[in-house]
């Protein structure tokens, strides 16, 4: 099947087109426009003319387009999630979740506010800050959750009166253009505009003239490049990057139930997530037990096709992703100990079960960098000081958990952990009123809660003389 991109309120196709595969089987299943740089050039000229009039709207009537979108997302929920599944791979109650988590994100977005703010207001000076939108948002967005986060992008792009130029990743990009349908009925024409490539019109979106903010989810490497292709305008940058978070284990937990944890927030979304366990850290007192308890969750994992009922591991959703891990593979072979999968499934599709490598330790590829599928090293530890300094040497700092059964001891160590999220006896527990932000080359800025509406805004003083 055949999608259009979102120019102008109106769907168009292009002279070229983009096949997109099906990581289950990899077989195409839909075919999308790949972008010209003169169709780049007339999404960011559309909402440049469609801002100026949604600065002026009212904040009641913006509320009500970006509820209107959550609620159509919801009438829609089926086939979105069924395109999810088909493109990035996830099991459908996973991807009903990912919708889900849209709707939910743009609902609560909706209810913002950044209200002026009074700072002097006597004889002489009434002084107050205000938020101005800053114009045409351009939206990158990686292929994990192709739905949930172009949601991430518009929600409080819109609410703060900016328009948005949207160009997901080109392995999922059919989500992203059924939502373009249902915004094209919503929103005035060229307030949202989706735009699909092979990932050559990036570098021309981020340095464009008349773009002035640029939400970035996805590398480290492609945010770095970003970041540089923004300092010649001077554009704002969100950059919502990787992670190789830690999860630290001490041997005061009740093992089976701090390893379902653990698992857990190693393995959804077959670990490719970047708040996902990157690398867990278990003391040695229970790191036999603890290992023990990952093998028995993973033999348990049905990896399989993500449409087929009962599968809990879809496939990496594509192809240079699936060579990655398979170089992680070969790494943990040669430095530590697998004991649960390690070995691609054989077939048509890009499947590797859930695994757990063991006797490892920090300075090998498979600890120090960021797997990003379902690989999980273990790595032993004794010492609480080391363990936090070990934890903090990386380049990275998204998020990180620490598991005990004292809770005030765990919450002492997490406030030393040097990443932007820290959870305490749990994994993943992220919300829309929750603000998100990185460590390091883990990220700038916020996405998410007020903090994140007021990264797509501008901050204006009003100094005011009286008498």
């Amino acid at each position: 099947m055949d999608y259009g991109m979102l120019i102008n309120g109106e769907q168009v196709s292009a002279e070229r087109m983009i096949e997109v595969i099906n990581p289950a089987t990899e077989e195409v299943f839909a075919r999308v426009p790949h972008a010209s740089e003169a169709q780049m050039n007339a999404a960011v000229a559309a909402a440049k003319a469609a801002q100026k009039a949604w600065a002026e709207t009212p904040m009641v009537e913006r509320r009500a387009k970006v509820e209107a979108l959550a609620a159509a997302i919801g009438e829609e929920a089926d086939e979105l999630a069924r395109l999810i599944t088909m493109e990035q791979g996830k099991p459908l109650p996973e991807a009903q979740g990912e919708v889900a988590w849209s709707q939910g994100y743009l609902a609560h977005t909706a209810t913002l506010e950044l209200p002026d703010r009074v700072i002097q207001d006597d004889a002489e000076f009434r002084i107050e800050t205000r938020h101005k939108p800053l114009g045409v948002v351009a939206g990158i967005i990686a292929w994990n959750f192709p739905l949930l986060l172009c949601c991430w992008k518009i929600g409080p792009a819109l609410m703060a009166g900016n328009a948005i130029v949207l160009k997901p990743a080109p392995t999922t990009p059919v989500a992203a253009l059924k939502l373009g349908e249902i915004c094209a009925r919503i929103f005035p024409a060229g307030l949202v505009n989706i735009i699909t490539d092979a990932n050559d019109l990036g570098p021309k979106l981020t340095a464009h003239p008349d773009v002035a903010k640029i939400g970035f989810t996805g590398s480290s490497e492609t945010g770095k490049r970003i970041m540089a292709s923004a300092a010649d305008t001077m554009k704002r940058v969100t950059l919502e990057m990787g992670g190789n978070d830690p999860a630290i284990v001490l041997p005061d937990v009740d093992v089976k139930a701090a390893a379902e944890k653990v698992y857990g927030g190693a393995f959804l979304n077959a670990g490719q997530v970047c708040l996902a366990v990157k690398r867990a850290y278990v003391h040695s007192d229970i790191y036999e037990d603890f290992c023990a308890e990952l093998v028995a969750l993973a033999e348990q994992a049905v990896v399989d096709d993500g449409m087929k009922q009962g599968t809990t591991i879809g496939p990496i959703q594509n192809k240079a992703q699936f060579d990655k891990i398979k170089g992680f593979l070969e790494d943990a072979r040669a430095c530590g100990k697998i004991i649960a999968g390690g070995t691609p499934k054989d077939g048509p599709g890009y499947f590797v079960p859930p695994t757990i490598v063991r006797d490892v330790t920090d300075g090998q590829k498979i600890v120090d960098e960021e797997q990003f599928g379902p690989v999980l090293p273990v790595i032993r530890f004794d010492d609480i000081d080391d363990v936090i300094a070990r934890a903090n040497a990386s380049d990275y700092g998204l998020g990180g958990s620490v598991h005990s059964g004292d809770t005030a001891k765990a919450t002492e160590i997490a406030g030393r952990i040097e990443s932007g999220t820290i959870w305490v006896n749990q994994q993943l527990n992220i919300g829309p009123h929750i603000p998100m932000a990185g460590f390091k080359g883990s990220g700038l800025g916020v996405e998410q809660s007020v903090e994140g509406l007021a990264e797509y805004t501008q901050m204006q003083v009003i100094n005011v003389a009286r008498g």
